[in-house]
C-alpha cells in the first residue's frame, strides 16, 4: 500500500512540471509572422531584444528582435522598456494586414520578464 500511495503523490508533480514546461515555451518571431493564421488571436510567449521603444508612462510600444525576426508589442498600463532590454513577452498576436508573404502583425502584452 504505501508505494501506491508515493506514486500517487508523484503524479501531481509530474502534471504541473509538465504544465510549467508548456508555458515556458518561446515561439520564434519569424514563425508568428511566416504562420500569421494560425497564431492570430492566440497567447504566444516571446523572447528577444527591444531594438526600438515609443510611448508615455503608462502606454506604449516597442519591437522585439530575435534572430529571426522582429515584432511590435503594444504596451497598454506599462511603460514601454528602454532599448537594448533582453526580455520574455507573454501576450495575445493579432495579425493586421498580410501581403504575399510578408505579415503586419502586433503582440498585445500581457506580462513581460526583464533577463
Amino acid at each position: 500500500m504505501l508505494g501506491s500511495s508515493c506514486a500517487v503523490r508523484r503524479l501531481p508533480l509530474f502534471a504541473l512540471a509538465l504544465l510549467l514546461a508548456g508555458c515556458a515555451s518561446t515561439t520564434p518571431i519569424g514563425d508568428l509572422l511566416a504562420n500569421s493564421s494560425k497564431y492570430n488571436g492566440k497567447t504566444v510567449q516571446v523572447k528577444g531584444e527591444v531594438s526600438k521603444s515609443i510611448g508615455a508612462l503608462v502606454a506604449g510600444a516597442y519591437q522585439v528582435k530575435d534572430n529571426t525576426g522582429t515584432l511590435t508589442v503594444v504596451s497598454e498600463g506599462n511603460s514601454p522598456p528602454p532599448e537594448g532590454s533582453k526580455l520574455t513577452v507573454k501576450g495575445i498576436f493579432q495579425s493586421l494586414v498580410t501581403l504575399g508573404s510578408k505579415s503586419l502583425a502586433v503582440l498585445r502584452e500581457e506580462s513581460r520578464e526583464t533577463h
